[in-house]
């Protein structure tokens, strides 16, 4: 079984200002970061993708498959911890001639602004009927058109949180570098970002941050890849 072919799309890095003031203490000090071109992928992987490497390699499967409501194939898997993440990026840059990785908060944070400078949302203009639509799910959704931004990624404020590289550290941003930061050298839990279908509100802001001991398994916890360009 050949390992999947995920869609990338093109990032150009660039400076953006990170973070935010006058928000939760874990926002701030807003900070201007330069980040580097890379590729995301379009959407969180899926139970189909994920399948694959479980197949391939004797994984253990996604936990929360046994669950109808979790189970199609073109679904964001979950139930991933932080180590399955890496482990499943690991597989795939093997199997391919690409190198494969969580994508860093900062990455992350840039490439959900979709090219927008200011805001808190990756779109522009999201409406109630917008809104209404993301808040009717209680599972994890196949990701539509609708949750497009800017650079072409599905999903940036809704639907799993997504795995970081990074560890994750409240008073990080006083003290992050300027120039392509990965975050702390070490911690006790790893950055996560995007919100979920679990929550009563669905859409988390640009700016929020999130994390989870890396070795917990929650049905909200997905993960997408990034590449170098």
């Amino acid at each position: 079984m050949s390992a999947p072919n995920l869609e990338l799309a093109q990032i150009p890095g660039g400076t953006f200002v990170m973070g935010k003031d006058q928000s939760r203490a874990d926002e701030g000090p807003a900070h201007e970061i330069r980040i580097g071109p890379f590729r995301a992928g379009v959407r969180p992987v899926t139970n189909a993708e994920y399948a694959v490497f479980v197949a391939a390699t004797g994984h253990e499967p996604a936990p929360f498959l046994v669950e109808e409501k979790f189970a199609a194939l073109d679904q964001p898997v979950v139930g991933i911890n932080w180590f399955d993440a890496s482990a499943y990026c690991d597989w795939l840059s093997a199997e391919t001639d690409t190198t494969f990785r969580l994508p860093t908060e900062a990455e992350r944070e840039f490439a959900a602004r979709g090219g927008l400078t200011a805001g808190d949302w990756p779109w522009e203009g999201a409406n109630d009927e917008f809104v209404s639509w993301l808040n009717r799910f209680d599972a994890p959704h196949v990701p539509s058109a609708q949750c497009m931004n800017g650079h072409g990624l599905l999903c940036m404020a809704e639907n799993v949180h997504e795995w970081c590289s990074d560890w994750y550290s409240p008073t990080y941003y006083a003290e992050s570098p300027s120039d392509n930061p990965r975050g702390p050298a070490a911690g006790v839990r790893r950055a996560s970002r995007g919100g979920a279908w679990r929550h009563r509100e669905k859409t988390t802001r640009i700016n929020a941050r999130s994390s989870l001991v890396p070795e917990f398994r929650y049905s909200d916890f997905g993960f997408r890849v990034c590449a170098d360009a």
